[in-house]
């Protein structure tokens, strides 16, 4: 969940302006150039991010969740990866109603705060030690900034996450579910998988979430500069913020989508049939070729550019209204 926020005059280019969680910064660190503030320019409470991108991330985790679901599934099975994401939305909701588009949500809902503030707090450690006298990222520093913050979420919450995703959505769809919700699912997951089952694809996770983030970043970044060159006077309004993130959600899924079918093999019940996750790529090309890397694709593509639009145009909007109620008098 990627954020931006207007700064201090000082803060770096257009490019690399995302929000700070500052609590764990060192106050006299004379690199930390860029803060996220309110309009009056006192530092924003450290809780604000975590709250605004705790809101946005679940917020759009609710609309667009069902894409996720039916792109899991594709990923899953081959017989549902030949029918398209419609027939395959369709089919789900003949068999399982509505609702059942929505199985697995409540493991998302769950992970979307920490996740989000792992990912600013890594970010902007990252930034603050790589920007330059002047207090500015370079290209190369936004593309690593990005990629570390990838690399920690995926590490410490989104293998879990997906992992418990993945195995719910794959046990509603057996014939015998065997989960009855989300905390008995994570504990019967915990007690039969233990912790390497948790982390369970954890290399093609770490490097989906850096690719991603490191893309994201920079796309978006680079995006809303140019938006912001057209209007050097003008903050950009909700449509351009939402512009900018779509564009670099699909981006981010042309640039990694065959690790995301790799990650997901490797999370499903059927995972023990892979010695890991080279061994899983081996199998996908012999049998399924270069398609079966990109199945889920088009599902994936509608989620992802959703989720970054909504996101970046939830936060600022969040943040907005979190200014007024938190700005000191």
């Amino acid at each position: 969940v990627v954020g931006i926020a207007r700064t201090h005059t000082t803060m770096i280019s257009p490019s690399s302006s995302f929000p700070l969680v500052n609590a764990a910064l060192r106050p006299h660190d004379s690199k930390v150039l860029a803060t996220a503030a309110h309009p009056g320019g006192s530092k924003r409470p450290p809780a604000q991010a975590i709250l605004s991108g705790g809101i946005a991330g679940g917020i759009e985790i609710c609309i667009t969740y069902p894409t996720e679901y039916i792109k899991t599934q594709m990923q899953l099975y081959e017989n549902l990866g030949k029918m398209g994401p419609i027939a395959c939305a369709k089919e789900t909701v003949r068999t399982r109603g509505v609702l059942g588009l929505y199985k697995g949500l409540s493991s998302l809902l769950y992970f979307s705060i920490p996740k989000s503030a792992v990912r600013f707090f890594a970010y902007e450690q990252l930034k603050a030690l790589m920007v330059d006298d002047k207090g500015k990222l370079s290209t190369s520093g936004t593309l690593l900034a990005g990629l570390g913050a990838g690399v920690a979420e995926a590490i410490l919450v989104v293998t879990p996450m997906e992992t418990i995703k993945v195995r719910l959505i794959h046990d509603q769809l057996s014939a015998a579910p065997k989960y009855k919700g989300f905390v008995h699912g994570v504990r019967s997951i915990a007690s039969e998988f233990g912790m390497s089952g948790i982390y369970k694809g954890l290399l093609p996770t770490i490097i989906k979430q850096g690719s991603n983030q490191a893309i994201r970043f920079f796309v978006y970044g680079e995006i809303k500069k140019l938006l912001e060159e057209r209007h050097p006077q003008k903050e950009l309004n909700p449509l351009e913020t939402a512009l900018a993130g779509a564009i670099a959600g699909a981006a981010s899924v042309f640039g990694n989508t065959p690790v995301d079918v790799v990650k997901t093999r490797m999370q499903g019940l059927s995972a023990n049939k892979y010695k890991n996750s080279w061994d899983c790529v081996v199998q996908i090309a012999k049998h399924e070729g270069v398609k079966g890397f990109y199945k889920g694709t088009t599902a994936r593509l509608g989620r992802v550019c959703a989720d970054v639009a909504i996101v970046f145009t939830l936060y600022e909007q969040i943040n907005k209204v979190l200014d007024k109620l938190w700005q000191k008098p």
